[in-house]
């Protein structure tokens, strides 16, 4: 979460040589967003971007018309994606309008309490659909070793229908973190480095590199 827009740029340089195949620059924390062009000039690795509000664990304090406007500014600046949560008031227009920009909404689900059965999460992920996602992100808090299967059979029997991306928070859910784009999921969140994590239970870009190489799939 860079404060500035020099960290920004320092921060997807050191990206681009770990070999991200994405870049989400998460804006929570920016105190000045009139580098957002720059940011989206300075890389060809496709960047999302992401302004969690404080009830999503992120750092914007402000109100969802401010952080709609900044992601819609995201857009003409030449960003790919953008993160929106599926309970986002207006959620349909706030996509329509991105889509008019040329930008691929991400349309996320958090819960940061448990990993929801089975059922629930179909209904998640077809909410998500129905809103006109083109990536369909579903993250939940591993309380067991358990809730990573729960969401890895998940991924394995809906990856065909959508874009997912899918995994569990916390120490438990290493697990699904790792092993998700194996069951079917678009992609899976890594942090740049140790102390730079986002959310419990991120490992480093390398350590999952190591993993899959270890793993034969990479």
């Amino acid at each position: 979460m860079p404060k500035n827009l020099t960290e920004a740029l320092n921060l997807i340089e050191k990206c681009e040589r770990h070999g991200a195949d994405f870049i989400e620059v998460r804006l929570d924390c920016l105190t000045d967003l009139k580098g957002l062009k720059e940011i989206a000039g300075c890389t060809r690795t496709p960047l999302i971007a992401t302004i969690r509000p404080l009830k999503c664990g992120g750092k914007f304090s402000g109100e969802d018309e401010e952080r709609v406007e900044i992601l819609l500014d995201v857009a003409s600046s030449g960003f790919e994606y953008a993160d929106v949560e599926l309970d986002l008031s207006g959620l349909k227009i706030v996509v329509e309008n991105l889509r008019a920009w040329g930008i691929k909404p991400i349309i996320s689900f958090h819960d940061f309490e448990r990993t929801p059965k089975s059922g629930e999460l179909r209904r998640i992920l077809k909410s998500e659909v129905e809103a006109g996602a083109d990536v369909c992100k579903i993250v939940t808090t591993a309380q067991s070793l358990r809730d990573n299967l729960t969401l890895l059979q998940f991924l394995y029997d809906e990856s065909g229908k959508a874009k997912i991306v899918c995994f569990a928070m916390g120490p438990l859910g290493k697990p699904s973190r790792l092993l998700s784009p194996i069951y079917g999921g678009y992609f899976t969140i890594a942090s740049l480095e140790r102390g730079m994590e986002t959310a419990v239970g991120q490992m480093t870009i390398e350590e999952m590199k190591v993993a899959y190489k270890a793993l034969g799939v990479m």
